[in-house]
C-alpha cells in the first residue's frame, strides 16, 4: 500500500496525462495501467471552463486521484500561485511542486522548490516536491514536512532511466516518507530498476504516451513496477565473483 498524507493507493504507478497521440488511445492506456493517479499541468488545463476540451474528457475522474502540478513555473511564487488556484477549482489537496531553473535542461531549481514546498505545506497542501536526485535535498525536504520527495531518474523526457542509481538508492535509505522516482523513464526495465532500488512508486508520462503502442507500454509499465516492488520484497541474493553450484555436491551418487 502507498500512502501519501492522508491518502492510500493500492497502485505504485502514477501516471501523466499529456502528449497522447488522442484521448481514446489516453483511456485506454490509463485503464490498463491500473494506476489511482493522474498528474496533469494546471497550466495546460482549462479547469474553470467546462466547455473547453480537457485531458478528462474521456476518463471517469471519480475513479481516479487527480495530481496537479505546477509545471512552467519559474519561481516559488509562481508555483504557489497555481497549487492555489488547483485548488481553488476543487481538486485534490495534494501538488506536485516543479519549480524550473533552467529551461534547457528541465532541471529543477533546488532554493525555489524548497521555498515553494515550505509555503504551501504551511496553507494545508499535501506536498510532493519534483527535485533532482540530490541526496542532501531531498533530506532537508523531508525535514521541512513534505508527503513525499520524487527525485527525477534523468531530466523529463529524455527516457535515459536512472542515470545514478547510487543516489536514489541513498534517498530511499534516508527516507522515511515515500520516495517516487519521476522523470527520465524509457523503458519497464527502467521502472522495475526504480522500484528494485526500494523507491514506493514511479511516476512516468512520455515512456508510456510516446511509445509506439502506449497501451500495451502502459500495460508493462504496470507489470514492471509491481516485479520490481516484489523483488526488493523479497531481497535478492548477494552478488558474487565466483560461481556457486545451484545443486548441492553432498550426497550425490557416483
Amino acid at each position: 500500500m502507498l500512502k501519501i498524507g492522508n491518502h492510500e493507493f493500492s497502485s505504485r504507478l502514477l501516471l501523466g496525462t499529456g502528449k497522447f497521440p488522442d484521448f481514446d488511445v489516453q483511456k485506454e492506456a490509463v485503464n490498463v495501467s491500473g494506476t489511482e493517479i493522474l498528474t496533469f499541468a494546471v497550466r495546460r488545463m482549462n479547469i474553470f471552463d467546462p466547455d473547453q476540451p480537457n485531458f478528462l474528457e474521456k476518463l471517469d475522474a471519480s475513479k481516479y486521484t487527480l495530481l496537479p502540478n505546477t509545471a512552467g513555473a519559474k519561481t516559488a511564487e509562481e508555483a504557489v500561485r497555481i497549487a492555489k488556484l488547483a485548488k481553488a477549482s476543487g481538486l485534490c489537496d495534494m501538488i506536485k511542486v516543479e519549480v524550473i531553473g533552467d529551461f534547457k535542461t528541465l532541471l529543477p531549481d533546488p532554493v525555489e522548490t524548497l521555498r515553494a514546498s515550505e509555503i504551501l505545506l504551511n496553507e494545508g497542501f499535501t506536498v510532493l516536491p519534483y527535485a533532482s536526485d540530490d541526496v542532501l535535498l531531498a533530506k532537508k525536504l523531508e525535514e521541512l514536512g513534505v508527503h513525499a520527495i520524487m527525485p527525477g531518474a534523468s531530466p523529463i523526457g529524455s527516457g535515459l532511466g536512472i542515470i545514478n542509481p547510487l543516489n536514489i538508492s541513498l534517498i530511499v535509505e534516508q527516507a522515511t516518507i515515500p520516495v517516487i522516482v519521476d522523470a527520465g523513464i524509457g523503458s519497464p526495465a527502467d521502472a522495475a530498476l526504480a522500484m528494485e532500488l526500494g523507491a514506493d512508486g514511479v511516476l512516468l508520462n512520455t515512456a508510456v504516451s510516446g511509445a509506439e503502442n502506449p497501451v500495451k507500454m502502459a500495460k508493462a509499465m504496470k507489470l514492471a513496477i509491481e516485479a520490481g516492488r516484489l523483488g526488493y520484497e523479497a531481497g535478492r541474493i548477494p552478488k558474487k565473483r565466483y560461481a556457486t553450484a545451484s545443486s548441492p555436491l553432498e550426497g550425490m551418487s557416483v
